[in-house]
């Protein structure tokens, strides 16, 4: 062991992952403490993998996290997912972001924050790749495009956010592909009933829990697209026809619309909705690709009652 390479201890240590294991593992010997400080690139604080941190005080806990963070000097994935504690103050989460600013790629982060920060302003980096932000609030961002030139992957979980900041921080984003959007706070203004979302480069949106008017998606790229638990009175792609998977799961839709082009999808997912037979029959009859076909609860809103299964015996049907 002593012969191994300070840089290969390093990447031990990041396996680790939790931040209590990886300072219990660095002290081992003074090599160990010192890929601790330069080569971790890897720190969790979880709530779920230590008891003791459930007993201490927020304002403990946020030293804690302090000190252990400014040890290292190239951190490249942080995790603060603290389910027990209400809200950290404003200076310590500031002070976390911008240490670690230079070298950070992925952020996954749950707690609020007392007063309310904009968490997007202080991680607006070069190199973010993975963003995960829940139980914030986003404001005023700035419809700069090269904001998150290198983010690929954007989870909001139970955020609050206007229609308008949310295709702000898409169009922030010229490379992501991976959009997940859970249980969010949309605020809507007076003039703006819908929610409109453009990206070139999206492959893969998730959403659940949200309710809309109207969601319109612009996407040419788009191969993915699962809904979950939403009420939408209107929902519309805009895209080249690359969809591949559909999913959708206790969806009230008024009117869904997924373009003519539909010869690319592969499976189709539906569970607990209500669909137009000649519709979806029209989409589906397009699909030449299509190998997974599955419905489940699923009511035909149609005058005509009689399904052909015939006409869809090229899928399988559950």
């Amino acid at each position: 062991m002593e012969h191994l390479p300070v840089e290969v201890i390093g990447n031990i240590l990041s396996r680790l992952g939790a931040a209590r294991d990886v300072v219990i593992a660095s002290a081992t010997c003074r090599k160990w403490r010192e890929a601790w400080r330069i080569h971790l690139h890897t720190l969790s604080f979880n709530s779920n993998d230590w008891p003791v941190y459930h007993e201490l005080t927020t304002s403990r806990l946020e030293i804690l996290i302090t000190q252990t963070i400014f040890q290292t000097t190239g951190l490249q994935s942080l995790s603060i997912i603290m389910d027990d504690v209400d809200e950290f103050s404003a200076a310590p989460v500031i002070a976390w972001l911008m240490y670690t600013r230079e070298s950070l790629r992925q952020l996954h982060y749950n707690v609020r924050t007392s007063p309310t920060i904009n968490i997007i302003e202080k991680c607006g980096r070069q190199k973010l790749e993975i963003l995960n932000l829940s139980h914030n609030t986003i404001t005023g961002v700035e419809p700069s495009y090269q904001r998150f030139p290198c983010l690929k992957s954007l989870s909001l979980s139970h955020i609050s956010i206007s229609a308008l900041d949310l295709s702000y921080l898409l169009t922030a984003c010229p490379k992501i592909e991976i959009l997940t959007l859970l249980s969010l706070d949309i605020a809507m203004s007076d003039a703006q009933t819908s929610m409109e979302l453009n990206s070139p480069s999206l492959k893969d949106l998730s959403a659940e829990a949200i309710s809309l008017e109207k969601f319109i998606l612009e996407a040419d790229n788009l191969e993915k697209l699962q809904l979950k638990d939403c009420t939408l009175e209107v929902f519309e792609l805009i895209g080249k026809g690359t969809l591949k998977l559909l999913k959708i799961d206790d969806v009230s839709v008024i009117h869904l619309d997924i373009g003519e082009n539909t010869e690319n999808l592969e499976v189709v997912d539906v569970s607990n909705f209500t669909i137009m037979w000649t519709k979806f029959h029209h989409m589906i009859s397009k699909a030449s690709k299509l190998r997974g076909l599955r419905l489940w609860g699923v009511v035909f809103d149609d005058e005509d009652e009689v399904v052909d299964m015939e006409t869809i015996s090229f899928a399988e049907m559950l």
